[in-house]
């Protein structure tokens, strides 16, 4: 039984697919870190945290006859503000991150629950962009079938077509109607 690693989900910092086992592994650090992150980004978006940055810019300001707006006194700010953001910017995108997984997970499993979904939408997002975009043709397309096509509910999935990384596959088949022939709809 051959076993494969998935080097990118084990980059140090790096959030792991959704698809693979390595999601499941628990870290005490990468524990700690999320819970931490998502305490500091739920305060940060409070009330009461806007009020304080709000505080802190008047402080700072009605100060600044007192320090004779000095170069020393900008740079304080600048400083503060630039340190605060850059140390931000990764508590909210751990906390993003968690939310993505999350929210992938609850539409894999609506995915895998529905009858007429296909299962080979499971996952999706770890497609590359190009392979996403023809994914995507494939929903414009049977979009622009559904209107053109009446009344009648019709289903349809991906499978009809096939994924953009079945690369043994024929090209994908234009879905057209009568109606959409006429228009140039393809």
């Amino acid at each position: 039984m051959e076993q494969t690693v998935d080097r990118d989900s084990d980059a140090v910092g790096s959030m792991p697919e959704t698809n693979t086992v390595s999601y499941a592994k628990r870290s005490a650090v990468l524990s700690a870190f999320d819970r931490f992150a998502s305490r500091v980004t739920r305060w940060a978006g409070s009330p009461v945290a806007f009020a304080l940055a709000l505080l802190s810019i008047l402080v700072w300001g009605l100060t600044g006859r007192y320090f004779r707006y000095s170069e020393n006194w900008q740079l304080v700010v600048n400083t503060g503000t630039t340190i605060i953001t850059f140390l931000m910017v990764f508590m909210i995108q751990q906390s993003q991150n968690k939310d993505s997984i999350a929210l992938h997970l609850k539409l894999n499993e609506l995915l895998a629950a529905t009858k007429q979904a296909s299962n080979r939408m499971i996952g999706i997002e770890d497609l590359d962009e190009q392979d996403l975009r023809e994914v995507a043709d494939f929903y414009v397309r049977l979009a622009a079938r559904a209107k053109n096509g009446g009344k009648g509910k019709e289903t349809h999935s991906i499978d009809e077509e096939g994924m953009p990384t079945d690369r043994d596959r024929v090209p994908m088949p234009t879905l057209v109607n009568a109606s959409a022939a006429g228009a140039g709809v393809r």
